[in-house]
């Protein structure tokens, strides 16, 4: 479910076209498409419809695992209704696993008792599971049993707001907050005069509310039969920011939001069709253009939020896995500061390899590798009614070895593999490197520089820059390559990247793919592709190095550098690192596609191979908000503490 929360310092937000194929038929991301990307609302059309069957598996390249050319072209609902089909049958299966296993988790009642909050609503009053952990004589499994109590609030029917209601200064007045907790009523997108039947600018229903802090909000969308309407959700604050968006909920085009205000005032809630956005949201006649219209219902109310906190005392390097079923739709995860370092309403386990022990399933999902020893927190919230949590907690898996070596080995001769294991079409062959060098202005004369050059950037992002955090003393991890040594993949604790290939010849659409995403590095033996013809395309694509490269560059340095961070970033995923924000202000080599300046280090002169080129690195970033996860993902502690004991 799409349904994400984002701060953005101004709402001007315009939809595009995005066209069929490769490079040369992509629309380039200008920046209101960026800010509503940032916002987490899918801007591609969607595939399906309201007969969708939620098991087909969405065109395109998984864009949790991809560095993909144009992340505005993803299907993102329909891969959220993939992942959240397959991770059900996976849980079903480790179910069955789990069953023959002797160890029994820990049973927990929560202390709080039925139809009270703000005794464990914060980190600071946690309640604590005495017995979990991973040390000797401790259960790292647990079974939290609870009960969600938000206020009972009662939503009154409320006669439909009259047009035109299409902005800030024409909202309706719902009277939440200052007489009713909540209001039931019904509207039709598209009957303003700015529907498609009017200027055709696109129709908003908008709703007035007023809140008071931690107060939390809820908002339910219901077409009828027969409607068009593929809802979404917008809230802005007074100010007219952007704070919060929903689009599909689970299997249905309607959409649900869930929100907790952190401020006292007044908020405006813009019912439209997708992709329908205000580029002026105090301005009704403002918008992107009218696009799917209908009636439907909607429920709206206000109410004291109920949020139950646990606290596990976690070893550095744990790796904490999470899930929920029952009455709670929000999961989240804390660390020692305490800071939410994930936060879910979705279970992408699927994501996982099928080595990982880390539980799925349920209604959310989290993950975490503990940076510290300390307490941890396991958050739920959203709904009412009883709960059921999992929480387990394994050590890294290469702690066994004596000493860990995780090797990764880049392959740059090219290579004949099945691409199923990335989501492709079966076994194909994928030319080398060296077939990309002119394509950069280079020779064979070049090759070994540049290659010397990647390596140098794959060393100080997965070696150098790791042993110098600091985070563990017993670290090794050796890269190796094609060139220069015998290929041993396939031999324990052996990961490869294959450096070359085209989309044609891989059959999957994309810059780079990884296996999975594992956290804690369970499979220590997984492949991830960087494809080289978008990343060589002609000048003027945002995703071609050749757009950076001037007679001022340096080619050898910004192209080893480029496709160094790339690999990095691919690397990155199986070794436990999901995708963060690649629109904010710090750069990270998980960022997601679509700022490529950035991930291929380009400085402020906007040309690559320069003096003011910049050093990106793993570190501290928010989650990418399209992807559905909120906190801070720390990804150099992951991939450090995933490649040590």
């Amino acid at each position: 479910m799409r349904r994400t929360i984002a701060m953005v310092a101004a709402c001007l937000l315009a939809a595009v076209t995005i066209a069929p194929g490769g490079a040369s038929a992509r629309a380039k991301p200008d920046v209101d498409t960026k800010k509503a990307l940032s916002n987490g609302l899918q801007v591609a059309p969607k595939a399906t419809a309201k007969s969708k069957t939620a098991n087909a598996k969405p065109a395109g390249a998984n864009p949790y695992l991809s560095l993909l050319p144009d992340p505005a072209a993803a299907d993102l609902s329909g891969w959220d209704r993939y992942l959240a089909a397959k991770g059900k049958e996976r849980a079903k299966a480790r179910t069955t696993q789990q069953k023959a296993l002797a160890v029994q988790p820990l049973l927990v009642d929560e202390d709080e008792p039925v139809g009270v909050r703000g005794s464990n609503d914060t980190a600071a009053t946690a309640q604590r599971v005495p017995g979990f952990g991973t040390n000797t004589g401790q259960n790292p499994k647990a079974r939290v049993l609870g009960t969600l109590s938000p206020e009972r609030v009662t939503a009154v029917d409320t006669e439909p707001n009259a047009e035109d209601d299409g902005s800030i200064p024409l909202a309706g007045e719902t009277g939440i907050g200052e007489t009713v907790d909540g209001i039931t009523t019904t509207g039709v997108v598209g009957d303003g005069p700015h529907g498609s039947a009017g200027s055709g600018s696109g129709d908003f229903d908008v709703y007035k509310l007023t809140a008071q802090a931690n107060e939390s909000l809820t908002v339910d969308i219901d077409t009828p039969t027969g409607s068009e309407l593929d809802s979404i959700l917008l809230l802005f604050d007074a100010e007219g920011e952007l704070i919060a968006t929903a689009d599909d909920d689970g299997d249905s085009l309607d959409s649900l939001l869930t929100f907790q205000f952190s401020e006292a005032g007044d908020y405006y809630l813009f019912v439209t069709g997708f992709l329908t956005l205000p580029n002026d949201p105090f301005d009704s006649a403002s918008g992107t253009g009218a696009e799917t219209e209908g009636p439907y219902g909607v429920t709206i109310t206000v109410g004291a939020a109920d949020v139950d906190f646990f606290a596990v005392r976690l070893r550095k390097g744990d790796v904490l896995g999470a899930t929920v079923t029952g009455a709670a739709t929000l999961l989240s995860v804390w660390d020692t500061v305490p800071r939410e370092v994930q936060g879910s309403a979705q279970d992408a386990s699927y994501l996982f390899p099928a080595t990982t022990p880390l539980p799925g399933g349920g209604n959310a999902v989290v993950d975490h590798v503990a940076e510290k020893a300390g307490w941890h927190y396991v958050a739920v919230s959203s709904g009412g009614g009883s709960y059921d949590i999992t929480v387990e907690a394994y050590r890294p898996a290469l702690e066994s070895e004596a000493p860990p070596v995780q090797t990764l080995f880049l392959d740059f001769d090219g290579a004949r593999l099945n691409t199923a294991i990335f989501g492709g079409p079966g076994v194909r062959t994928l030319s080398p490197f060296s077939a990309f060098l002119g394509r950069w202005g280079l020779t064979r004369a070049d090759e070994d520089a540049v290659i010397d050059a990647v390596l140098a950037t794959v060393e100080e992002n997965l070696k150098t820059d790791l042993v110098a955090s600091g985070l563990n003393g017993r670290f090794r991890i050796q890269i190796k390559n094609s060139r220069d040594h015998r290929d041993t993949f396939g031999q324990t604790n052996v990961s490869r990247i294959v450096v070359g290939g085209t989309i044609d010849e891989s059959g999957i659409p994309t810059i780079g793919v990884a296996q999975t995403i594992d956290p804690g590095n369970f499979e220590t033996e997984e492949s991830a592709l960087v494809l080289l013809d978008v990343l060589s395309d002609p000048a003027g694509d945002d995703a071609s190095l050749n757009t950076y490269i001037t007679p001022a560059s340096d080619k050898v340095a910004f192209v080893g550098r480029a496709l160094g961070n790339v690999i990095a970033h691919e690397a990155g995923h199986f070794f436990g690192d999901w995708h963060v924000d690649q629109f904010n202000d710090v750069p990270n080599l998980m960022d997601q596609g679509g700022n490529f300046p950035v991930m291929f280090a380009v400085g402020p002169d906007n040309i690559g191979g320069t003096g003011d080129d910049i050093d990106v690195d793993f570190g501290e970033d928010e989650f990418n908000p399209g992807e559905g996860f909120t906190g801070t993902e720390d990804t150099q502690s992951r991939v450090v503490l995933g490649v040590t004991s």
